[in-house]
C-alpha cells in the first residue's frame, strides 16, 4: 500500500467515544466543554484522521524587481496587502521567464501545501478526513436518500453511481473514480488508498483509453471539474470560452484536463485571492450569474444585492471577483449551487447541444420555484427520460440558492457560521475551521453559539425532526413521480396520442425538478424546511396531475 501522502504525512487522531463512562470522565463528569485544538476538536467527531502541519516553503531569490513591469497589475495589489512581506518567488518559480516571457512561462505554485506552511491550523482542519462520512455511499439505494433514484433518473449517467459526499480532501479523487465519469478508467491500485491523500496520480491507475468498465459513463468534462480542482484556473479563459492564452475551454479532452492535475482538492486561491490576500470568488458562472442582471436571489428586503463583488479582468481573458469583507454566502456558491456543466438538449428544436454552446457553462442563480421557468427561458435540458420522453433538468447541489430566504439567512446566518466555526488551537489563537462538515460536529461551536439555552441533545432533536420531516415527504414525492412513469408506460402502450403525452410530460418536468433538487442538495432540507416542504408537495400534484391526464386519455 502507498504512503497516504506523497506530500505530507498524516497523524491519526482516533477518538472512540465509547460510552458514558469515557464522556463522563472526558467532560469532568459535569457536562463541561472540552477546550479546543489546533485541529477540529477532540470530542467533535468519533473518528477523524488529521494531517500534520507542513514545513514552510524556502522562497527562491527575490524577483520582484523583475515582474513589475510586465505585471504591474499583480505588483500593485500583493504591495497593498498582508502577503506585501512576501517577494514574488515565494510562490512562483521564474525560471528563464524573465528572460523570454514568450517562450518559458514561470511555475506557480498551487499547492495547498505552499499556505499551510504560514496557516497551519487552516491546512490541518481543511484536509481532516471524517471517518464518519463513509466512501462511496450510494444514494440509490433502499435505505439511501434516494432509493428510486435510477428509475427517476434513467437513462441519465448519474444511474451509474451516485454518492454521498465525503470530505473535501477527496473531493477530485472522488470524481475521477466514480463510474459514471471517465468509464471506470482510472482507479485506485490498491482499493486501500481509498484513504491515500497526495499527488493524485500516485494514488491512481490508468487502465487506458480503450477500458470501459460495464455500467459506467464517459460524461466527465472540463466545466465540471473547475468546482473540484483549481490546478488549470491559470489555463482557463472566464466562461470557458476558446482563447489564445488558454490551454483548456470547454471543449478541451477531459483526460488531458485532468492529466495536468497534481492537487488531490481544490487549492486555498479558490476562496483566497494570494495577491491581495482577500477573500474572492474565480468559478465564471457564478461571476457572470452575479453581474448579468436578469435575476438576484441573494438580496436585502429592497431587493437590493448582498453579492458584492469587485470584479478583476487579467490580460482580458480571466476574471475574479474579489471582496473587502468575506461572504461565505456567495463563495460557497462557487460549488454549492445549481448549474450547468454538461451537453444537453434545445428545447425548441430538439437538438443536442455540445460544448461548445455556452449554456453549457451556466449558473441559473434561482430558488427551486423559479427553476422550470428559467430553464424554459434558456432552452435548455439535460436529457430525455428513457420511458416517458419528457425533457428533464439534471439539479446539481443548490444548497446557496436554498439558504438564501431561510429563516436562518434573514437573521444574518452564514454557510460558515454553522460549518466552519471559529476555533481556539493549542496556544489560544482564534482561527477559522476549514473542515467544512456538518455543524452537528462542533455542535457547542455552531447550533449552541446562538441557541444559548439549548442542551447538545435538544439540538439535535431539533435537527432530526426537520430532517425527518422533509426525508418523508422526499419519499412521497418519489413515489407519485414513480406511478407517473408507470402510467406513461401504460398510456404509450395503450396508444394515447402524442398531444396528451406531451401535457403530461410538462407535469413531470415540473414533478421532476421540485423533487429533484431536494436529493442533490446537502442537509436534508434544513437548509429551507418550508421550502423544501411546499417544493415537495407540489412535486406530488403535479406528478398526480400528469397521471389523471394520461387514466383520462385511457378511459
Amino acid at each position: 500500500m502507498k504512503n497516504m501522502s506523497a506530500k505530507f504525512t498524516l497523524s491519526v487522531l482516533l477518538v472512540l467515544i465509547l460510552g458514558l463512562g469515557i464522556t463522563a470522565c472526558n467532560n469532568g463528569g459535569n457536562g463541561t466543554t472540552l477546550p479546543t485544538t489546533s485541529a477540529p476538536p477532540a470530542e467533535a467527531s468519533a473518528m477523524a484522521i488529521i494531517p500534520d502541519a507542513p514545513e514552510i516553503t524556502p522562497a527562491g531569490d527575490p524577483v520582484r524587481e523583475q515582474c513589475t513591469g510586465c505585471h504591474a497589475q499583480n505588483v500593485e495589489m500583493i504591495d497593498s496587502s498582508n502577503h506585501a512581506v512576501h517577494d514574488c518567488a515565494q510562490c512562483h518559480i521564474p525560471g528563464e521567464h524573465p528572460q523570454n516571457p514568450l517562450l518559458n512561462e514561470s511555475v506557480v505554485n498551487q499547492s495547498n501545501e505552499l499556505c499551510g506552511g504560514c496557516h497551519p491550523d487552516q491546512y490541518r482542519s481543511f484536509h481532516t478526513i471524517n471517518l464518519e462520512s463513509e466512501a462511496r455511499e450510494e444514494k440509490a439505494t433502499p435505505v439511501g436518500v434516494s432509493p428510486m433514484f435510477d428509475k427517476l433518473m434513467q437513462p441519465y449517467g448519474f444511474t451509474k453511481e451516485h454518492n454521498e459526499p465525503r470530505s473535501h480532501a477527496f473531493m477530485l479523487l472522488d470524481h475521477i473514480t466514480v463510474d459514471r465519469a471517465y468509464g471506470g478508467r482510472f482507479q485506485l491500485e490498491n482499493w486501500q488508498d481509498i484513504l491515500a491523500s497526495g499527488n493524485i496520480w500516485d494514488i491512481l491507475t490508468d487502465l487506458g483509453q480503450q477500458y470501459t468498465l460495464p455500467e459506467s459513463a464517459k460524461a466527465a468534462n472540463p466545466v465540471c471539474l473547475t468546482c473540484k480542482t483549481t490546478d488549470n484556473i491559470l489555463e482557463w479563459a472566464y466562461m470557458g470560452d476558446s482563447h489564445m492564452f488558454a490551454d483548456f475551454d470547454r471543449t478541451s479532452d477531459v483526460v488531458e484536463f485532468i492529466q495536468a492535475v497534481d492537487n488531490p482538492t481544490m487549492g486555498c486561491i479558490m476562496c483566497h485571492d494570494p495577491h491581495t490576500t482577500s477573500h474572492r470568488v474565480v468559478r465564471d458562472g457564478l461571476i457572470d450569474a452575479v453581474t448579468r442582471g436578469d435575476n438576484e436571489i441573494y438580496a436585502d428586503v429592497n431587493g437590493e444585492s448582498l453579492a458584492d463583488i469587485d470584479v478583476v479582468t487579467f490580460r482580458n481573458f480571466r476574471k475574479i471577483g474579489l471582496m473587502e469583507e468575506p461572504i461565505a454566502n456567495i463563495i460557497c456558491a462557487q460549488c454549492h449551487v445549481e448549474y450547468v456543466c454538461n451537453p444537453g438538449y434545445d428545447m425548441a428544436t430538439g437538438e443536442y447541444i455540445t460544448m461548445e454552446d455556452p449554456r453549457t457553462n451556466h449558473f441559473p442563480w434561482v430558488n427551486v420555484f423559479d427553476a422550470y421557468e428559467h430553464y424554459n427561458e434558456l432552452g435548455f435540458r439535460d436529457f430525455k427520460h428513457a420511458v416517458t420522453g419528457a425533457t428533464l433538468v439534471k439539479l446539481q447541489h443548490p444548497d446557496a440558492e436554498t439558504n438564501y430566504g431561510s429563516l436562518h439567512q434573514q437573521n444574518g446566518v452564514e454557510c460558515s457560521d454553522c460549518h466552519m466555526p471559529k476555533l481556539t488551537n493549542q496556544a489560544g489563537d482564534i482561527y477559522t475551521s476549514h473542515w467544512q462538515t456538518s455543524p452537528r460536529t462542533y455542535i457547542d461551536e455552531t447550533c449552541l453559539s446562538c441557541h444559548t439555552d439549548w442542551t447538545e441533545e435538544e439540538a439535535e432533536y431539533r435537527i432530526d425532526s426537520i430532517q425527518n420531516y422533509i426525508k418523508g415527504k422526499l419519499s412521497k414525492a418519489e413515489y407519485w413521480l414513480s406511478e407517473l412513469i408507470d402510467t406513461f408506460d401504460l398510456a404509450i402502450r395503450y396508444g394515447v396520442d402524442e398531444a396528451t403525452l406531451d401535457e403530461a410530460r410538462e407535469c413531470h418536468s415540473q414533478a421532476h425538478i421540485l423533487w429533484e433538487w431536494w436529493t442533490a442538495g446537502n442537509g436534508g432540507g434544513f437548509h429551507n424546511p418550508d421550502q423544501a416542504r411546499e417544493s415537495l408537495t407540489r412535486s406530488v400534484e403535479f406528478s398526480k396531475m400528469g397521471i389523471q391526464i394520461l387514466e383520462e386519455a385511457m378511459k
